[in-house]
C-alpha cells in the first residue's frame, strides 16, 4: 500500500462549501481558457479571418510578455497585505475586468485587413494581462488554504472537477449556443455566447472570494528579496520538474483541443447529423472527453488509496499518449470508435492533471523548509507561467503547422493539409504526454517525504511562536 500523509488536523480541514467555492474559481477561469484552447484558433482562422501564420506570430509574441508579468504578479501578491489576505483580494478586484476583456476578444467590430490583426493583438494581450492578475493569486490561494498537503490535495480535486466540469459545458454547448444565439451567423453567435460566459465567470470568481480564507502565513519576520527568491526558485528541483511536466501537459491538451474543430470539419467531414437535436459530432466528442475527465477526477481517491502516486501518474500518462496516438490510425468514418478511444485517454488524463497541480502547494512548503522563505505567490505564478508557456507552444506550433501544411480556411483541403491536421490531433500531442510522464517520474517529493517536511515546519513554527 502507498504511504499517505496523516489526516489533517481538524482546524486544517476545509469544509465542502469552501472546497466547492475554491473549485468554482477554476470553472470561472475555464469559461474563457477552455474556450480559447478549443475554439480560439478556429475563430481566428475561420471566423475572424486571420491567416494561420499571423496567428502563430501573435500567440508567440504576446506570450513572451508573460515571462515578466507572471513572476512580477506573484511577487506583488506575496507582498500584498489586506484584511482579506494576500491573494483573495485580487479575485474581487479583477473579476469584472476579466469578464470584459474576455468578451472583447470575440466582440468582432467591423474591421478590415491589417486592423483585424491589430485588434486581435490588443484584445488578446489585454486578456492575458488580466488573466495573470487574477489567476496568479487564485493559483496561489491553494497553497495557503491549509497547511496540510492532504487537505490541499482534496481542494485540488474539487478544483479540477469544477475545471473539467466547466470544460464539459463549454465543449458541449459552445457550438449549439453559437448557432442558436447567432441564428446561423457565427460572428453574432460568438459575441452573444462570450457575453454570457463573461457574466458567469464574474459571478463565479466573486463566489470564490466570498467562500474561502487564507490560513497559512509566511515565516515570522520573513524578508522579501525578489532576486534571492528567483535564485531559490531555480534551485528548487521539485518546482523545475513540475514546470516541465505542466508545460508538456498544457501543450498536449491545447495542441489537441485547438485543432479538434479543424479535425472534424476537414478530416472527418461536415455532417448534418445531430445528436439529441442540437449536438454535432465535434460537440459530442468534446463533451464526452470532458465528462470522462470529471469521472477520472472523481475516481482519484480510489487510485491513490491503492497505488503509489508517482508510478500511477506515469502509467496514466503513457495510457493517455497511446490513446491519442491511436487517432493516426483510426479511419475518419469510425466516429463511435473515436469516442471510445478518446474517452479512455481523457479518463486517465484527469487524475494526472489534478496530481501535478496539487503538488505546487508541496513545492511551496519544500521551499520554506529548505530556504526558510515561503514564496507561495512566486511559485504559483511560475506554475501559471508554465501553463501559459504550454499554451504558447501549442498555439504557435499549431498555427505554424497549419501554415506549413498548406491549410486554407473554409476550402477543400489537400492531402498534405489533411495529414498535418491529423498529426496535430494524434502523434504530436502524444509526444508531449510522454514528456509529462518523464517529468513526473523525475519529481523527487513523495508522500513520505512530504510528511517529514510538514512535521518539521510545524515544529519550526511552534518554536518561532514560543520565542516571539
Amino acid at each position: 500500500m502507498p504511504h499517505t500523509p496523516s489526516s489533517p488536523a481538524k482546524g486544517d480541514r476545509l469544509s465542502f462549501k469552501e472546497n466547492l467555492g475554491f473549485g468554482l474559481g477554476d470553472m470561472a477561469s475555464n469559461f474563457f481558457f477552455q474556450t480559447f484552447g478549443i475554439f480560439l484558433l478556429y475563430y481566428y482562422t475561420d471566423v475572424f479571418g486571420i491567416e494561420p501564420a499571423a496567428a502563430a506570430a501573435m500567440f508567440f509574441l504576446t506570450r513572451l510578455v508573460d515571462a515578466f508579468t507572471d513572476p512580477a504578479m506573484g511577487a506583488l501578491a506575496d507582498r500584498t497585505q489586506t484584511r482579506w489576505g494576500k491573494y483573495r483580494p485580487y479575485l474581487l478586484w479583477m473579476a469584472i475586468p476579466y469578464g470584459i476583456c474576455g468578451y472583447l476578444i470575440f466582440a468582432n467590430p467591423s474591421l478590415e485587413g491589417a486592423s483585424k490583426l491589430v485588434y486581435a493583438y490588443i484584445t488578446y494581450s489585454a486578456m492575458m494581462l488580466i488573466y495573470t492578475a487574477i489567476n496568479v493569486p487564485y493559483c496561489s490561494l491553494m497553497g495557503v488554504l491549509s497547511p496540510s498537503s492532504r487537505a490541499r490535495t482534496v481542494a485540488s480535486n474539487f478544483r479540477f472537477v469544477c475545471a473539467f466540469g466547466g470544460g464539459f459545458l463549454i465543449s458541449l454547448f459552445v457550438r449549439p449556443l453559437v448557432e442558436g444565439l447567432g441564428g446561423g451567423d457565427e460572428i453574432r453567435g460568438f459575441q452573444l455566447t462570450m457575453a454570457l460566459f463573461a457574466v458567469v465567470s464574474i459571478v463565479l470568481f466573486l463566489i470564490t472570494f466570498a467562500t474561502t480564507r487564507e490560513r497559512v502565513q509566511p515565516p515570522v519576520n520573513q524578508q522579501h528579496n525578489l532576486k534571492e527568491e528567483l535564485v531559490e526558485l531555480f534551485r528548487n528541483k521539485p518546482w523545475i520538474m513540475l514546470f516541465y511536466g505542466a508545460v508538456a501537459s498544457t501543450t498536449f491538451l491545447v495542441m489537441r483541443d485547438s485543432v479538434t474543430i479543424h479535425y472534424f470539419k476537414y478530416v472527418v467531414g461536415v455532417s448534418d447529423e445531430k445528436y439529441w437535436w442540437i449536438f454535432d459530432q465535434a460537440s459530442l466528442f468534446l463533451g464526452a472527453a470532458k465528462l470522462s475527465n470529471v469521472a477520472g477526477i472523481i475516481c482519484i481517491g480510489f487510485f491513490l488509496r491503492n497505488f503509489d502516486k508517482k508510478p500511477l501518474a506515469v502509467t496514466l500518462c503513457v495510457v493517455t499518449a497511446l490513446s491519442v496516438a491511436a487517432f493516426y490510425f483510426i479511419p475518419a468514418d469510425q466516429f463511435a470508435l473515436m469516442v471510445v478511444v478518446n474517452t479512455i485517454g481523457t479518463f486517465v488524463y484527469g487524475p494526472t492533471a489534478a496530481i501535478i497541480w496539487s503538488m505546487y502547494g508541496d513545492v511551496a512548503a519544500y521551499g520554506e523548509y529548505k530556504f526558510g522563505r515561503r514564496s507561495t505567490g512566486l511559485i504559483h505564478s511560475a506554475s501559471l507561467f508554465s501553463l501559459k508557456t504550454g499554451s504558447m507552444i501549442a498555439g504557435t506550433l499549431a498555427s505554424a503547422l497549419l501554415a506549413y501544411f498548406g491549410f486554407v480556411a473554409n476550402e477543400l483541403q489537400t492531402e498534405r493539409s489533411i495529414l498535418g491536421i491529423t498529426l496535430m490531433f494524434s502523434l504530436i500531442p502524444a509526444v508531449f504526454a510522454l514528456i509529462k510522464a518523464w517529468a513526473i517520474w523525475a519529481y523527487p517529493l513523495d508522500a513520505a517525504r512530504m510528511a517529514e517536511i510538514e512535521t518539521a515546519l510545524a515544529e519550526r513554527k511552534a518554536a518561532e511562536t514560543s520565542s516571539a
